[in-house]
């Protein structure tokens, strides 16, 4: 029996999606009458590890989850100190995320400590076990990081394979839940209206952190094919630069798109993205490699069709031809694949979309850490 958890990672005042799972997680549990709150960072990168513009929120806090802001990332003697006040507490279950290996000492460090109250089980939820991009150490953090969990959480095949290769621990596979704090779906017209987009354009969207994993470029030069040009599609970039943006500057230019290309590289506000996704026609999801996408259950919720890349595990939420499109990682089946959206038109997959989004609730997700910890 679980009566109270701890989840440990990203959240108010932290920006992003991961911090909005972590507190949506945390609701769920609550509205379950399971007494919950979420310990997160007071410091959670290093500015040299940070790529964005800030890490924290100018909104306000939420008043509907408890959240403890207070652990360093940098700091052992910070993790001694969360790690014997989680021991103390001992609460019944603690989930700890984990999406990149740098955090792999602090993280790994305050539930070694908690583990030695003999009680308090840990189980990992991981977005990434091998990250997209890599770097010196990663391996070791992994190792040490896993070492001290009881269990894992994964929310695609390819990372609970990942998850194997470091730690044969129970691992329990369950999808990424769909986002509802980003508040109900407006109308396109709406949408545009408050946009100053056109109501006739033909708008797509790629939404969320650019990175080159993400495959920003290959839709570039899919949209400088010649029959989206003729097409008159517009592409809306929604998301800050977490690279250099200059090369894709540099290349909107050389492709001769400018005309058909939307900028709004800053960072979004939950309270705004309705807007810009409910603007669009279709999402487009061009990664060159992926494990699964926040971007995805976004698109279920605003119920927009999507197009995917046959990579990681976006394919296995995308049932291709009913609410979107799969194609390989390349330009010209994106750009084929763009066509295809368009000449079935959006209302062709919209029951599909409908059907398909029942499976991906929150209430699941809460239960099978709960299924996971009776195993433990």
């Amino acid at each position: 029996m679980v009566s109270s958890i701890v989840i440990i990672g990203p959240a108010w005042p932290l920006r992003g999606g991961l911090s909005a799972f972590d507190e949506q997680l945390a609701r769920t549990f609550t509205d379950i009458n399971i007494n919950t709150r979420i310990e997160t960072f007071s410091l959670q990168y290093p500015s040299f590890l940070f790529p964005g513009t800030s890490q924290y929120t100018s909104e306000p806090a939420p008043k509907d989850v408890s959240i403890h802001v207070g652990i360093n990332s940098i700091n052992p003697f910070n993790w001694l100190r969360i790690g014997l006040k989680l021991r103390k507490d001992k609460p019944d279950l603690i989930i700890v995320r984990y999406w990149i290996p740098f955090l792999g000492p602090c993280l790994g460090t305050v539930c070694k400590i908690v583990k030695s109250n003999k009680h308090t089980k840990v189980i990992a939820i991981v977005d990434n076990m091998i990250p997209h991009e890599k770097r010196i150490g990663d391996e070791i953090f992994t190792k040490y990081f896993s070492g001290a969990m009881d269990g894992f959480l994964t929310m695609s095949d390819k990372v609970s394979k990942d998850v194997k290769l470091f730690s044969k621990k129970p691992t329990l596979l369950s999808p990424h839940p769909i986002f509802k704090h980003f508040g109900e779906p407006i109308s396109k017209k709406a949408a545009r209206e408050a946009l100053g987009i056109d109501k006739n354009d033909k708008i797509i969207i790629f939404f969320g952190f650019i990175r080159q994993y993400k495959g920003l470029d290959l839709l570039l030069n899919a949209m400088a094919v010649k029959e989206i040009k003729e097409a008159g599609i517009k592409l809306m970039i929604v998301g800050e630069f977490y690279e250099d943006a200059q090369p894709y500057y540099d290349l909107i230019k050389s492709l001769g798109i400018e005309d058909a290309v939307i900028l709004n590289t800053q960072f979004i506000a939950d309270s705004d993205v309705k807007k810009y996704v409910c603007s669009a026609d279709f999402i487009i999801q061009p990664y060159k490699h992926a494990t699964q996408s926040g971007v995805t259950p976004l698109a279920y919720h605003f119920e927009i069709p999507m197009l995917v890349t046959n990579v990681g595990a976006l394919a296995d939420t995308v049932p291709n031809g009913k609410v979107g499109v799969v194609v390989e990682p390349n330009v010209f089946e994106i750009a084929k694949g763009i066509q295809t959206l368009y000449q079935h038109g959006a209302d062709s997959y919209l029951n599909h979309i409908k059907e398909e989004k029942k499976k991906y609730s929150w209430e699941q997700m809460a239960n099978n850490f709960l299924i996971l910890h009776q195993q433990l």
